[in-house]
This record gives C-alpha cells, sequence and structure tokens, in this order.
C-alpha cells in the first residue's frame, strides 16, 4: 500500500526524515501524525481518536510523545507564573545545559527539578557532579537528579507556542497512560501496541508501554533519528509499522 497517497494529517514538508529504516535485516515504516497543538490539560483520548483511529491497522505501534501527553495531564506550567527559589537560581547558573535545550540550565525548570525530586536528591546530585568534574565527567547531575528532573522541558526556540513559554513536566504513570490509550483502541477495533517515547534529535526512549522489554530496545532504534521532528512539526503521534 502506498501510504503516501492515504487521506491522513501527515506533515510531509516539515518532515524530511526517510519514512522507512531496516533494523536487524526488517524494514519499518514510521508514519508521523500531525495534530492540533494539545492544550494543557486537554482530554487525550480524543486527540488520539480523531488523528490515530482512522491511520491505525492492526499490528501497528502507536507511539506518543511525552510532552503532549504530559501537557494533557496537566504538568505543563507558565514561567511567567512561577516563583523560583534562591536555591534553584544559584544552581540553575552551575548546570551543564543540554545539547537539545535548556534543561535545568533555568530557574525556572530548577525550581520544578526541586519540586519533583526534592531538595535532598537535587543537592546530593549537585555535590557528585562537582567531585565528577574534576575527573573530567559530564551530566552526573542529570543522572543522579533522576528521570523526573532530568526529562523536564523548558520554554524558548523550536518549541510550539504556548509551550515557547512554558516548563512541562515528565509525564505521569507512562505504562498505565500506554494501556489505557491501548484499550480505548481496542474497543474501537484497533489491534495495537502503544507507547510512550522520550525522542529528540540525538536520539530517545520508551518511557512505558505495552510491549515487552526487548521490543522497547528496538523501538528506541527504528525511532533514533526522531523521524517526527521536534520542533513546530505538530506530530506529537506517530506509528510504526513493519513492512518486510
Amino acid at each position: 500500500m502506498d501510504h503516501g497517497h492515504l487521506d491522513v494529517p501527515y506533515d510531509e514538508e516539515a518532515h524530511q526524515r526517510p519514512r522507512e529504516i531496516e533494523v536487524d535485516g526488517a524494514r519499518f515504516e514510521r508514519i508521523p501524525i500531525k495534530t492540533h497543538v494539545v492544550l494543557p490539560g486537554e482530554a487525550l483520548d480524543p486527540v488520539i481518536e480523531k488523528y490515530a483511529l482512522p491511520v491505525l491497522q492492526d499490528g501497528d505501534w502507536l507511539f506518543m510523545t511525552e510532552k503532549m501527553v504530559a501537557a494533557s495531564q496537566g504538568r505543563a506550567y507558565r514561567v511567567d507564573e512561577m516563583t523560583s527559589r534562591p536555591l534553584a537560581v544559584w544552581l540553575s547558573k552551575r548546570v551543564v545545559r543540554t545539547t537539545t535545550g535548556i534543561g535545568l540550565g533555568m530557574p525556572e525548570t530548577m525550581e520544578w527539578a526541586i519540586r519533583e525530586v526534592g531538595t535532598p536528591r537535587i543537592l546530593f546530585a549537585a555535590a557528585v557532579s562537582v567531585v565528577t568534574k574534576r575527573f573530567g565527567r559530564t551530566g552526573d547531575f542529570y543522572r543522579v537528579a533522576g528521570t523526573k528532573a532530568r526529562g523536564i522541558d523548558g520554554p524558548g526556540y523550536p518549541t510550539i507556542p504556548p509551550y515557547d513559554e512554558m516548563v512541562v513536566l515528565t509525564a505521569a504513570k507512562p505504562r498505565q497512560t500506554s494501556e489505557h490509550v491501548r484499550d480505548v483502541l481496542v474497543g474501537r477495533g484497533r489491534s495495537v501496541n502503544v507507547l510512550l517515547v522520550d525522542i529528540n534529535d540525538i536520539g530517545g526512549n520508551v518511557l512505558g508501554s505495552t510491549l515487552t522489554r526487548a521490543d522497547e530496545l528496538l523501538v528506541a532504534r527504528i525511532l533514533k533519528d526522531n523521524p517526527i521532528g521536534q520542533g513546530h512539526e505538530s506530530t506529537p503521534l506517530g506509528i510504526i509499522r513493519r513492512v518486510t
């Protein structure tokens, strides 16, 4: 089937990466799905049913980006409505900014990291990073602070509005959310698996899914080149479909 002629919300102009990829001798098609901008607190199920359901086939793997899911859970906050404690201001000036964004290098994102994982863990992460930097290691602050802190997204370009002025936290209950979406789709006649992913231009990982661990590792390889982009594409959903 030539999916290039399907009447589906696919952003062909914004997306330049190849539609198919070969992994371990098998070929997989990656189909980005364009949606409207999912706003903070907006219900997730209607978005899935409107945009993904018409495209899905039995056996597909539907993946959802963490930012969209976290926003739908109400875990996105405007920076101009936040007050950062002095510790967050001080620490934010001393962490290494990530290659994919500001990370915790601004008071507002650091403030949320402290709220999410607690002051003791953040201080311990800072202490560890001070020691390991002397031995040429970098990134230990983020590793010790953990997934909830590491996954916080800050505002700025090329983030699509209104998220260019917001801090977005990690999605809550990723596996349970994936199971819920799968059950919704099964109820609508689609036998599929569902994944919640965090991907960017330097790689990504599966945060929760209805797949086995081995298949999750396979997905990370299939999506390693970030086939849905991460700027103004507005493609927070995608499908992995095995073609050979």
